[in-house]
């Protein structure tokens, strides 16, 4: 059941509340000084506190309330604190909603206000620990993947990125072809390594070839190498990157560049174990476990002619898609973090909120690569300990870093606010949400266009 304490000298202030609430199914606890609420408050699980601002007799400092809202705030910084006064300090009320007050009202209060303010702060209340406690399981996943796999230094928090982790550590040890396909910079290489390193090989040496750097004729060379004279420039032989991987993994970037007479090659390899160089009549064994991955459309390039559907099929057994950053905005910020502080330049530097703002509203159409590469040059160019929206170079930055964190949202007219508001049958909790903006944004929205909260 949704429970409200109240902090309060006045019984009469407690006994009034217990039944205005009732009337909403909310129970109501109360207490007549600082200690004794904090006491409930460490015994009880309380979704919203009330409290005075005054509880010494002839006192109307407010100070006794500030000291209050501190210790309360200290044990519990996400509970939400209504502060209720019959002595209006507008000063204390302005410092205390800058430290996290949700509310503060004036004795005596407006019932219907009261009761529209509690109920969104409930209702949001409960939306943040849903929100924090599945934040809390996927932290725990993560750091049970990281006690049990190598995961090669990888940083990640989203559950899109947590679902490809498991599966490339749950299928390491399986000694079949595994195709990771995913945008360029999305961190497929990484992805292959924690493959390798979990595997049953992981010994062995983890040779890479991206297929798409190389000119067509030496595609073939480079994979089963050529013996002296094979081709024009050949003036001594060359191992193959099958023939430096064998007992180990070989991994193949940028596979859909493979011509089609490597496509064959490669075919035969996978199936047998067995090529020849070129130039060369005799047939050669390895084992090698073959990772390979692209960011090509391989089906419909298998329909255009320009992919070998059984070679396809042969590479596909075990098939990772790793999604383009901007789809797991959870791994933005600690990715950020990670990038800066491995930086020389970032020693000491840290993320001012407009730049975590900016960095949360981008797109990120270059993925991991695009984000390092920027926090590189943020790190160079910020002036101070702060790194600044500024600092990130990142298009129309200054107004990403105004806006919610959410790509493309559009500052709210009067017109489409009231709607939300009614579509939300007053709930301001939800109005928020379906705008984009925090419930203190849509606050000061409402304040500044003169829309009554309640």
């Amino acid at each position: 059941m949704r429970t409200v304490l109240v902090i309060d000298d006045n019984p009469a202030v407690g006994t009034a509340l217990d039944l205005l609430f009732g009337l909403r199914d909310i129970r109501v606890l109360t207490a007549q000084s600082p200690q004794q609420g904090l006491d409930l408050l460490a015994r009880e699980d309380i979704g919203l506190v009330l409290q005075d601002m005054n509880f010494t007799a002839d006192t109307t400092s407010g100070q006794e309330g500030v000291a209050l809202f501190r210790a309360i705030r200290a044990r519990h910084p996400d509970l939400p604190i209504i502060l209720l006064t019959a002595w209006t300090h507008l000063d204390i009320a302005v410092d205390l909603a800058k430290a996290g007050a949700a509310d503060y009202l004036a004795k005596p209060w407006d019932d219907q206000k009261l009761l529209a303010s509690v109920e969104n702060l409930l209702e949001l209340g409960a939306s943040t620990r849903e929100v924090s406690r599945l934040h809390e399981q996927r932290r725990r996943v993560v750091r049970e993947l990281e006690a049990r796999y190598d995961l090669r230094g990888l940083v990640f928090a989203s559950e899109p990125m947590t679902r490809v982790v498991e599966l490339a550590c749950h299928v390491a040890r399986a000694d079949v072809p595994v195709l990771i396909v995913g945008p360029n910079g999305a961190g497929k290489e990484k992805i292959a390594e924690i493959v390798q390193a979990n595997s049953a090989v992981k010994a062995g040496a983890f040779v890479t070839l991206n297929c798409g750097a190389l000119p067509t004729e030496l595609i073939e060379a480079e994979l089963f190498g050529a013996d002296a004279g094979a081709y024009t420039g050949a003036n001594k032989m060359r191992e193959g990157k099958f023939e430096a991987a064998d007992g180990g993994t070989l991994f193949l970037d940028e596979i859909g560049n493979l011509p089609p007479a490597g496509q064959m090659k490669l075919l035969r390899v996978l199936e047998t174990g067995r090529f020849e160089r070129l130039g060369s009549n005799r047939e050669r064994q390895v084992r090698v476990r073959v990772i390979s991955a692209t960011n090509a459309d391989l089906p419909a390039m298998i329909r255009d002619g320009r992919f070998r559907e059984d070679l396809y099929y042969r590479l596909n057994t075990i098939q990772i898609a790793i999604p383009p950053l901007g789809e797991r905005r959870d791994d933005v910020l600690p990715l950020a973090r990670h990038f800066l502080a491995d930086n020389p330049l970032g020693a000491g530097k840290r993320l001012g909120e407009d730049a975590e703002r900016a960095l949360l509203a981008h797109p990120w159409p270059g993925n991991v690569r695009e984000l390092r590469n920027t926090l590189q040059r943020a790190a160079l160019l910020a002036r101070g300990d702060s790194i600044a929206a500024a600092d990130l170079g990142l298009p129309s930055a200054p107004a990403a870093a105004a806006a919610a964190p959410v790509a493309g949202a559009e500052e709210p007219d009067r017109a489409a606010i009231e709607a939300a508001i009614e579509r939300a049958g007053g709930v301001l909790a939800q109005a928020a949400g379906e705008l984009g903006l925090s419930r203190q944004a849509l606050y000061r929205r409402l304040d500044r266009l003169g829309i009554k909260r309640d």
